[in-house]
């Protein structure tokens, strides 16, 4: 069968291959990645979604092929039968009777005189991500095969160095090319889907309360954020309201069962992705919190994996952290909607008859008419708020 140039959204139309990592012969299981593809969200590392055995390669190297373009051959196991793994060679059976001492090899010894300098083993996408960030690939220690350098020793040296100013060029990412593609799926978006709006305004003070008691004892990076409360009120929600987990394809809509959360990430320098997090609604709070830090570090690295880009069923916004208290979304095709969280403020709020001061936060969705109206929504976003008025259940 081909393995062909996967959609990583509505927003991609091709991708420039710039690292295979595998070749003919090798075994593949679903799920492993096997190519690094450059799109306007920066590398991608595509996954393979077929077991079988690489048969040839079809696309050579910094080439700019369009979605759904042949990459690689694979002999999958309903064409050719059960693929087979060799197994390793047995080690010797060593008896103590046979255990003889050894001299340890001389150390060759090197002799630096004249002549050019030795090539140093990169893959494309290292030598191009070390170009863009002012990295000498010399100072970078290789961990591949050979020593060969990688994409994520480049990164893990650069973690080593200053951050750059924001206005400069995020890793591996072309940020103008990046706004054009997320003008065009905005631009489709509004143009194609029938969108309407609504708010919920919810009082978070037991949030508050309950993240303060769990963070006391921990340190600074293993404390809970409030986001992660949203993602998973969110996500748990849907399970009662499918009608906003999914895609809109092909003039019908399809749900989910699973349900991938976009959480919507700023990337430095203007730039915004929503990789999924993956199973949200299975997920401990603990989970939750580490997968969307190690999603943030990874989408502002220009390093996600492309079932991150194109799995999640919808999207969750937040820029309570930039002071803004309300946000109407745009709903990113395929999906069918989007929820906003704003900022957490404080306001008069009665209870028990009683007036006082309460943290309120402003939850907003944005819905596709032709799958969803007002009514269900406004019950969807209900959801959300009694959710987060029990956060120890979550």
């Amino acid at each position: 069968m081909e393995f062909r140039m996967p959609s990583l959204g509505a927003d991609m139309e091709a991708g420039t291959l710039m690292e295979w990592l595998v070749k003919p012969g090798d075994i593949v299981k679903r799920g492993d990645v096997v190519a690094v593809v450059d799109t306007q969200k920066g590398a991608i590392e595509v996954e393979i979604y077929q077991a079988g055995r690489i048969e040839q390669l079809l696309v050579g190297l910094d080439t700019k092929v369009p979605v759904g373009t042949p990459l690689a051959l694979l002999r999958t196991e309903a064409e050719a039968g059960p693929v087979e793994v060799p197994p390793p060679p047995a080690a010797p059976r060593i008896t103590p009777s046979r255990i003889a001492p050894t001299t340890p090899p001389p150390i060759p010894t090197v002799i630096v005189g004249p002549g050019p300098a030795p090539q140093l083993r990169a893959s494309p996408a290292a030598r191009r991500l070390a170009q863009e960030r002012g990295i000498d690939l010399a100072t970078v220690t290789g961990s591949g095969p050979g020593g060969a350098i990688t994409s994520e020793d480049v990164e893990r040296r650069l973690t080593k160095v200053a951050a750059p100013p924001e206005e400069k060029r995020a890793a591996g990412i072309d940020l103008g090319a990046m706004r054009v593609a997320i003008a065009a799926a905005m631009a489709r978006s509004k143009r194609e889907i029938p969108h309407y709006y609504l708010e919920h305004q919810v009082d978070v003070t037991p949030c508050e309360r309950w993240l303060s008691e769990q963070n006391a004892p921990r340190p600074p990076e293993d404390r809970l954020l409030i986001g992660a409360l949203a993602i998973k009120a969110t996500a748990l929600a849907l399970r009662r309201f499918p009608a906003f987990n999914g895609f809109y394809r092909d003039g019908k809509f399809e749900p989910v069962q699973a349900v991938h959360i976009g959480v919507a990430i700023a990337i430095r320098g203007g730039g915004l992705a929503a990789p999924a997090l993956h199973d949200a609604d299975g997920l401990l709070l603990d989970e939750v919190m580490a997968r969307m830090r190690d999603l943030v570090q990874r989408m502002r690295a220009g390093r996600i994996r492309s079932s991150e880009i194109s799995d999640p069923t919808i999207t969750v916004s937040s820029l309570g952290e930039r002071g803004v208290e309300a946000l109407y979304g745009v709903i990113y095709p395929p999906q069918v909607a989007i929820v906003g969280f704003g900022k957490v403020v404080t306001r008069p709020w009665v209870i028990d008859g009683a007036i006082g001061p309460r943290s309120v936060v402003t939850i907003t969705l944005a819905g596709d008419h032709r799958v969803s109206d007002g009514h269900a929504g406004a019950l969807f976003l209900a959801e959300i708020g009694k959710l987060l008025q029990e956060p120890g259940k979550l």
